[in-house]
């Protein structure tokens, strides 16, 4: 993790402390869901849409018989169309689910190239699709507004991959309990079952945890559930839009005959003898051994922690004994990759000397070097001790490899040596920073709502600085939720910077702690700087939201001496329930973990923008459907800012 004050300038640009001009402060955050925590269907409904089952489009004579009918499947490599009406931030998080699509299964997603027939992805009045693959040409599906979560963008794939909504399979009572007299009036038809004519659960048990699976209010004529579940505790579950369950990815999975996924590698917690085919490599004196506890630390592994004792593994380097330069060697199996990138993720926990050393190398295989070239990537040295620590590392890798984990001794006294657990290796792209808040749990239980906790300052690729803010108990009004907020902050490169800051999406995802990556939902949440974005204050004062923090921002004295300009707040009062908080592994020995991103997206703009925002971005295919008239027309939202919480005028 990189805050601000431990980073070197690297820029020449002169940046001088100045006095801000706006009446707006850093404690203003604007609410980008207007504090209203809406599902698809309420979406839908506001739109004025009439769908069957809420978000289902099925032309006149159409037959149902998708997910069980060869014919309604595409192939495992989906042709779309990204249509210039589409929202950057959406195009984004289209992106981004297509990334979870590759991680978790075998589909794959391509840009339309005269494919008979594609998904024509747009911005409608809403979020809807088709179900399964209609061979109609140009399939639509819409990413509306609203719309661009990560969950509702894989909902609605999913419908266009085959699948009907959860709660409409044909054993649905045997499992909720459908209250008729609650279901405000007309919408009935949307709680209609599928016969095993129309639609098949694979042998998958219902699911609770479907992201296909309706809310309890869906369809409510008031404030009471239209769905009880019969077991109670999953009646705060149904209905989430995080992500895949582990049940839909199975069902998917079986449908299409997928046997491994388009983009993982691997993911190893060390729980069988074989150490997932790992082995001790050659050219070391000592070797790393498969152990239970260390009496120097740690204690358990972390594929357990704060769950049961005793029970698993994890491979340690002894560094108590011995003596200086000692090294041991730890090789993956080979993998064949096909991308040029890779993210290496794994936990380390260090109770050896001070200047015992990790190292992560690559073992490249190629025709001039078939018994492999070692190449250097990270040393890793010092740092926190005491307890497992997340760590990413960025590979760049296009031959066949393995990865090699290295101890190295010091000279420096040890209580125990260098250990590894929960390995995950896959072709996409490592988060840029992490936030690990520790004794969160602590926290969850003293923080009153409406405080604020912020993150320390983050420096992103091309130098705009940043900061979360985090309300863990959320806002006085909705203590049971936490919201979160994206600020601007003033930094050492902001006079070589383009403001009002264009078009960078910030990624704010909380992880869920789950040892295997792709059985993690984390819960991401995805705001873009669009630099024509304005906001007016109480005296009617209009300003570009995304402007310098210099500027419309106010200055902070922070906790540790220094002073800097944070900029007014975006997010939502809705990130996470409580209970959803609860529901998952996203506290782990008490601590929570946050992943951020701030990603240059000008690339999406495609036609749309000026020159001067269209800078290359690597690693991103998009097809743009022209425009007839050009520029498309975008809905321009000017927030009137109203006090430190604002909701977004609609």
């Amino acid at each position: 993790m990189a805050s601000l004050h431990t980073l070197l300038v690297l820029c020449g640009c002169a940046t001088a402390l100045c006095l801000p001009t706006s009446s707006l402060t850093s404690n203003t955050v604007i609410d980008v869901d207007s504090g209203k925590d809406l599902d698809i269907f309420e979406i839908n409904e506001a739109a004025g849409l009439d769908l069957v089952e809420g978000d289902i489009l099925i032309n006149e004579g159409e037959d149902r018989n998708t997910i069980l009918d060869e014919k309604c499947r595409w192939p495992t490599t989906v042709p779309y169309v990204l249509h210039c009406s589409l929202d950057i931030n959406a195009k984004g998080v289209i992106l981004r689910a297509f990334e979870q699509y590759r991680l978790k299964t075998c589909i794959d997603f391509k840009p339309w190239n005269g494919e008979p027939n594609y998904i024509f992805v747009f911005k409608g009045r809403g979020c809807y699709s088709h179900v399964g693959n209609r061979r109609m040409g140009k399939q639509e599906l819409s990413i509306g507004a609203g719309c661009d979560s990560l969950g509702i963008v894989e909902h609605e794939f999913l419908h266009a991959l085959g699948f009907w909504h959860e709660q409409s399979r044909f054993d649905r009572d045997d499992y909720v309990t459908i209250m008729w007299d609650q279901i405000e009036e007309g919408e009935e038809n949307n709680f209609d079952l599928h016969d095993e004519t129309e639609s098949s659960f694979l042998g998958v048990p219902y699911d609770y945890g479907s992201v296909m699976h309706y809310s309890k209010k869906s369809f409510s004529k008031g404030s009471k559930p239209t769905i009880v579940t019969k077991i109670s505790e999953f009646l705060d579950v149904i209905g989430q839009r995080m992500e895949f369950s582990d049940s839909d990815l199975l069902k998917l999975n079986r449908l299409y005959h997928c046997t491994t996924a388009s983009i993982f590698l691997d993911s190893c917690q060390f729980e069988e003898p074989n150490i997932c085919g790992m082995i001790q490599g050659d050219g070391g004196n000592a070797k790393w051994a498969r152990v239970q506890r260390v009496k120097g630390g740690p204690r358990m592994d972390h594929t357990n922690l704060g769950k049961c004792k005793g029970v698993g593994f994890f491979m340690h380097f002894r560094t108590a004994t011995g003596t200086q330069g000692d090294e041991a060697y730890l090789e993956s199996q080979l993998f064949h990759p096909k991308r040029r990138f890779q993210c290496l993720q794994f936990y380390h926990y260090n109770s050896g000397g001070v200047d015992d050393q990790l190292k992560i190398w690559v073992r490249e295989y190629t025709v001039e070097n078939r018994k492999g070239a070692l190449r250097l990537i990270q040393k890793i040295r010092g740092g926190l001790r005491g307890s497992w620590e997340l760590y990413h590392v960025t590979l760049d890798v296009s031959d066949k490899f393995r990865v090699v984990f290295e101890g190295v001794k010091g000279r420096k006294p040890s209580k125990g040596g260098l250990s590894l657990d929960d390995i995950n290796l896959s072709e996409t792209k490592c988060p840029q920073f992490t936030w690990r808040i520790r004794n969160f749990t602590r926290l969850l239980a003293k923080t009153p709502a409406g405080s604020v906790t912020y993150s320390p300052r983050f420096i992103s690729p091309d130098g705009y600085s940043f900061q979360i803010g985090l309300y863990i108990n959320g806002l006085e009004d909705s203590p049971n939720k936490t919201a979160v907020a994206f600020h601007l902050t003033s930094g050492p490169k902001d006079n070589c910077l383009q403001w009002p800051c264009p078009w960078r999406q910030a990624s704010i995802e909380l992880m869920d702690q789950n040892p295997d990556i792709q059985h993690r939902m984390n819960n991401i949440l995805m705001i873009t700087t669009d630099p024509t974005k304005t906001s007016t204050d109480s005296t009617g004062k209009v300003e570009y939201l995304w402007d310098n923090p210099r500027k419309v921002g106010s200055l902070v004295n922070d906790t540790d001496g220094s002073r800097f300009y944070r900029g007014r707040g975006y997010g939502t009062s809705n990130y996470i329930t409580h209970d959803r908080l609860m529901s998952r592994s996203f506290i782990k020995g008490h601590d929570a973990i946050f992943l951020l991103s701030l990603e240059d997206v000008t690339g999406l703009l495609g036609t749309q923008t000026r020159k001067s925002w269209r800078p290359e971005i690597k690693d991103l295919q998009l097809e743009i459907d022209d425009c007839d008239a050009g520029e498309p027309k975008r809905l321009m939202v000017n927030p009137r800012v109203l006090g430190p919480w604002t909701k977004r005028s609609p």
